[in-house]
């Protein structure tokens, strides 16, 4: 038996890469016609006083078109940093760059600002995610994007609302999570946003706490961010860069040279992954592997569905909750739940209630 699975702070900064599908389709005059108003000059100084959130509501096609990157390539503007925006503080720093709390120093705006180094960044990347970010911002869930893209002697940037409160992953508690009112707002807000995305013929390919921004504490009001690994559904992922908690079983054993398309059923696998740690401050396994201790655990419940065979640090859960994360961790991604299936149960108790003070009473 296993002892307790890592904390959810303890993430991997492993992400999986993959390479760019095929997949091509026309761009709609209307939705071109619309970028141009929102890569403009006159758009971008009026998105300057609000997030370029309602200017348009279509989105583009399901694969992100050479031409509408070329477009947005020609409007990017060529400045430094410090001539129009003046740094605050940094908000934070990843693996490809790294985000700062600035203000346009004319208007006083405050904005964050992602900047990608250009020596280690495709001008390519850099644009897909920034046209990808834009074409999602009308959703009250995702990020909201200014509309501007600039280029400097050594970065490449663009600037969103920030997010003064941090991220999820800075308010998830060690064997506690967070509270399961704050988990139930997460739920209902992560869900409208990943359908939305979905419903673009979009695959997000990265939930997890660190990319969803709090705007309060109590999480009444989130929002998605980061669409480096966002593809079209049916994109061929090629390569796994490695195994993380949040990877689907199906993905963990793609070592094949034709690899798999993309599915919305890997965004429900990171979802129950993401809502595992939001109630019990865990991961659920280290890998979605069967050498992993505790996803064999998890593998053996999962298929025979006894009560008995419920793996130890999953008893803080009710049966509702339970329910819930095993249709959406469904091995099987056929089987698998669509994230909306979690709707089903935010009306229901998720956590034993006095759980852990009766583990603790039962120790010796």
């Amino acid at each position: 038996m296993p002892g307790s699975p890592s904390s959810c702070t303890a993430q991997s900064e492993l992400n999986p890469s993959a390479a760019a599908g095929g997949k091509q389709d026309s761009l709609q005059p209307s939705i071109l016609h619309c970028w141009r108003r929102r890569a403009g000059p006159d758009s971008a100084l009026a998105s300057l006083q609000s997030p370029a959130m309602d200017q348009c509501t279509d989105a583009p096609a399901p694969a992100v078109l050479e031409e509408l990157l070329e477009i947005t390539a020609q409007s990017l503007v060529h400045t430094e940093v410090a001539e129009h925006y003046e740094v605050i503080r940094e908000l934070g720093r990843g693996k490809y760059g790294h985000v700062v709390l600035v203000t346009h120093r004319q208007r006083g705006t405050p904005m964050a600002l992602k900047l990608l180094p250009k020596a280690h960044t495709k001008l390519h990347t850099f644009l897909y995610e920034y046209c990808v970010a834009l074409s999602l911002a009308t959703h009250p869930a995702i990020i909201g994007m200014f509309g501007i893209a600039i280029e400097s002697s050594q970065y490449y940037g663009f600037l969103y609302e920030p997010a003064l409160h941090k991220d999820l992953i800075s308010i998830i508690k060690p064997r506690d999570g967070i509270p399961e009112p704050a988990a139930k707002q997460c739920t209902k807000q992560l869900v409208s946003a990943l359908e939305f995305i979905h419903s673009r013929g979009l695959v997000y390919r990265d939930v997890k706490p660190e990319n969803v921004l709090l705007f309060d504490p109590e999480c009444r009001r989130i929002k998605l961010t980061d669409f480096g690994l966002t593809r079209p559904k049916g994109t061929m992922l090629k390569l796994v860069a490695g195994v993380i908690p949040y990877t689907a079983p199906e993905l963990s054993s793609t070592t094949g040279t034709q690899g798999l398309p993309i599915d919305t059923s890997l965004d429900a696998w990171a979802f129950g992954v993401l809502l595992f740690c939001l109630l019990t401050g865990y991961f659920p396994w280290e890998q979605s592997l069967p050498q992993d201790p505790f996803f064999e655990d998890f593998m053996l419940w999962q298929e025979s569905g006894l009560d008995e065979d419920l793996p130890r640090h999953w008893k803080c859960l009710t049966t509702e909750a339970t329910r819930m994360l095993r249709s959406l961790l469904a091995l099987d991604p056929a089987q698998r739940s669509p994230v909306s299936g979690a709707m089903r149960y935010v009306d229901s108790p998720w956590r034993v209630k006095d759980c852990h003070s009766k583990e603790d009473a039962s120790k010796p």
